[in-house]
């Protein structure tokens, strides 16, 4: 009687009793609910389990799916072993996790606990910045072309430091015929040697696309191996899907076709001399069938030969997955593609349906699983969202394209461009330069389980904090330990949890404690304090009013939470930010700088609105993200806002320090910047007007008459127990123009302000 299926894992959680009856374009968040069930297998080497679970959420049932399998031998088998007397399944995984924890995606034990038991080691070979052939060109690719986007990208790598440059489909005359190369489009002497090199000379990596386990019908390996081909129970070539085109996928429990996949990689990484393996299609080495070599093998074994053998072939080239079962994956790739192709349109564009959008090629479908996806970045491997698309050949609207760009930055995965670079305007261009550098930190989506529309999350969460250099000293003394002492009553690992989530930092190389949350929280440079970067995202296809309550944008502890409790949003009207509200702390009665990084908007939220119990509330276009940054106020002494230099509001700084009368920030100068900073400056105390007086910016030791002041909050502060403010301080933000000569020279990114 199974109503829903799952492969591989789930996880079953309760949105509340209330959510039919919300009516205010409230969020509903994951924590607002009840506990969550977690259920699967912690790997896919022995077979492809399946939950199924009822209609009424009561009955769940974990299978280990062996079928073809021969398990004995028998007379009429044509199979060339005996078979096998017994089979196994991989281990399988339970837990119920209660709500409370949900400051952390509720999957987040059983995600570490598979990339334990897969010896997964997502971030031993850095972050990927790059450019693909494929959305532009796709397999209309030549020498010429890809030449000439190298340069381009060479270019621009004092403002994107581009570190790939990968050759997709197209280059080959055949799938399978691996070292053809499609006539008169390729140099005859050397063809992909020669690219590769051009590659490495302007400062990248080679990547090149390959399907081992694929060959299409007309290919020579095809005509030349037939016995290579999977075929299904009748004897026919098993189904491999279509992709455009049909094509063969090829037996991995074959010892012939795994020596053709090593000679096909070995080629690509040491004669050709490519550095980053786009592996696709993999799933074609595992069809369903039992016209097989080895019919004693499950078709999960079938696919852990074949990435074994891949991985040996490597060596130490960075593989791309794609196309591939998530968890025969785990421990072989170093970058997955997590979801369906993105596409120029936003929803699948004609001939193909259009009311297909979570598996076809288009923008939403690729946000959509990007966003559900996002808790597997940088535990099991580094995940691919797949490729930007900047060009205005497409028909994505200007905001279609920064949700996308948003999307990427907030989850943390690589960063890929697909256009014809000669095309991009600068306006698309500087979307890209943004995001960049990539930071490694994936913000957690509050909503996964709660969306409700189309199951797509609205609201990601990540922290900033200068905090890291002594939070990571303390828990180095944890990791001297084998886990958390068991000691530890749950409520103190909560608290421990949310403390980490707030104030530890990115940390590369290190598998992550599933108690400590360092891949939320962008290590800034000290004197910049702690505050929370939220993503909020209409996905309609109208204008809509989204509004989200304080748990969502303050950090709070453990303990804070239970005494507070999670608060019911009431009906606000408005289209700009009303409330936003944290719980009580000496850090919070000044109230709160809020600033939106896309339309470089700032606004002061005052301690009062915490009494209000009112959300943040925002109107946004169909298809619009927004990025802000909500940090305590302290009016006593100078703060940094933001920028519109990278999303993050932080990660570009290098240092900022201040005295009584001025103040120093010194911006990253390794990449090239241009644009705003923007800058508290505290003013006196009292009722009176507030003036800045004798105030001298220079820029790169340059006076600069470039700022302008944009608001002058009068900020209350509350004494302990008062419903209203005691006195007030009156403050100016700052509006600066600056440059970053990208030259890493002494002078360069810094910015005085004397007062």
């Amino acid at each position: 009687n199974a109503f829903y299926k799952s492969d591989m894992f789930t996880c079953i959680s309760s949105n509340g009793t209330n959510c039919h009856r919300i009516s205010d374009g409230r969020v509903l968040l994951d924590e607002e609910g009840g506990p969550a069930l977690i259920v699967g297998f912690l790997a896919q080497r022995h077979q492809y389990g399946v939950i199924l679970i009822d209609r009424d959420l009561q009955r769940y049932n974990l299978s280990a799916c062996h079928e073809g399998v021969v398990a004995a031998s028998s007379s009429n088998s044509s199979s060339h072993f005996n078979g096998r007397n017994s089979l196994s399944s991989d281990w399988a995984f339970c837990q119920i996790v209660d709500s409370s924890c949900y400051d952390e995606e509720a999957m987040v034990y059983y995600i570490h606990a598979s990339a334990d038991h897969n010896d997964a080691r997502p971030m031993e070979k850095g972050l990927t910045t790059g450019w693909c052939s494929w959305y532009h060109y796709y397999s209309d690719i030549d020498h010429d072309s890809l030449s000439k986007n190298a340069d381009i990208l060479e270019q621009h790598q004092n403002n994107i430091g581009f570190n790939v440059c990968l050759i997709d489909d197209g280059y080959m005359a055949s799938w399978g015929d691996w070292n053809s190369l499609k006539p008169g489009r390729f140099m005859k002497d050397g063809g992909m040697k020669v690219l590769a090199n051009t590659i490495k000379a302007k400062g990248m990596k080679p990547g090149i696309w390959l399907a081992p386990f694929a060959c299409d019908k007309g290919s020579k390996l095809a005509k030349g191996h037939p016995d290579w081909i999977i075929r299904n129970d009748k004897g026919r070539v098993a189904n491999s899907a279509h992709c455009g085109k049909y094509f063969y996928g090829l037996d991995a429990t074959n010892p012939a076709v795994r020596k053709h996949v090593y000679d096909t990689i070995r080629r690509a990484v040491k004669d050709w001399g490519f550095e980053v393996l786009k592996l696709d299609f993999l799933y074609a080495c595992c069809l369903s069938g039992n016209g097989k070599y080895d019919n004693t093998m499950s078709r999960a074994e079938a696919m852990y030969l074949g990435f074994r053998t891949i991985r040996a072939a490597a060596g130490d080239a960075f593989i791309i997955g794609c196309g591939s079962p998530l968890g025969s994956a785990i421990g072989f790739v170093d970058g997955m593609r997590v979801s369906c192709d993105t596409g120029p349109t936003w929803y699948p564009a004609f001939p193909l349906p259009w009311w297909d959008n979570g598996t076809l090629p288009a923008l939403r479908g690729m946000l959509r699983n990007t966003l559900s996806r996002a808790v597997l970045g940088h535990r099991w491997w580094h995940n691919d969202p797949d490729c930007i698309l900047l060009g205005e050949s497409t028909k994505l609207t200007d905001v279609e394209v920064v949700s996308a760009a948003s999307i990427v930055a907030m989850t943390g995965g690589m960063f890929l461009l697909s256009d014809d670079m000669e095309k991009v305007s600068e306006s698309r261009l500087s979307v890209a330069k943004k995001i960049f550098p990539l930071t490694g930190v994936t913000a957690v989506p509050l909503d996964l389980h709660s969306a409700q529309n189309g199951g797509m999350p609205s609201i990601l969460r990540a922290w900033c904090s200068d905090e890291s250099t002594v939070i990571n000293a303390q828990q180095k003394e944890v990791r001297k330990t084998e886990g958390l002492p068991s000691s530890w009553s749950s409520d103190m690992l909560r608290e421990q949890a949310s403390k980490l989530e707030c104030e530890v930092g990115y940390s590369p190389g290190m598998i992550m404690n599933p108690y400590s949350r360092e891949r939320s929280c962008f290590a800034v440079a000290p004197g910049l304090g702690t505050w929370t970067v939220v993503s909020l995202s209409n996905w309609m296809d109208h204008s809509n009013k989204l509004s989200v309550s304080f748990s969502a944008l303050i950090w709070h502890s453990y303990q804070d939470y239970l005494s507070t409790g999670t608060p019911t949003s009431k009906e606000i009207t408005g289209d700009t930010i009303e409330r936003v509200f944290d719980t009580p702390g000496e850090q919070t009665e000044s109230g709160f700088h809020v600033f939106s990084f896309w339309e470089s908007k700032y606004s002061w939220v005052p301690h009062q609105a915490l009494v209000g119990n009112d959300p943040l509330v925002k109107k946004l276009a169909p298809h619009e993200t927004e990025i802000f940054h909500i940090k305590p106020a302290n009016p006593t002494r100078p703060q940094y806002i933001g920028s519109d230099l990278h999303f993050s509001c932080g990660f570009e700084v290098q240092n900022f320090e201040w005295s009584e009368r001025s103040v120093k920030i010194e911006l990253k100068n390794d990449y090239e910047k241009k644009g705003s900073i923007f800058v508290y400056l505290p003013g006196g105390r009292g009722d009176g007007e507030n003036k800045l007086e004798n105030l001298s910016i220079t820029v790169n030791g340059t006076v600069t008459p470039d700022w302008c002041v944009i608001a002058k909050p009068k900020i209350g502060v509350h004494s302990a127990g008062s419903p209203k403010p005691t006195h007030y301080y009156h403050g100016n933000i700052v509006k600066v123009q600056v440059s970053v000569a990208g030259s890493s020279g002494d002078g360069d990114g810094i910015v005085h302000f004397n007062f």
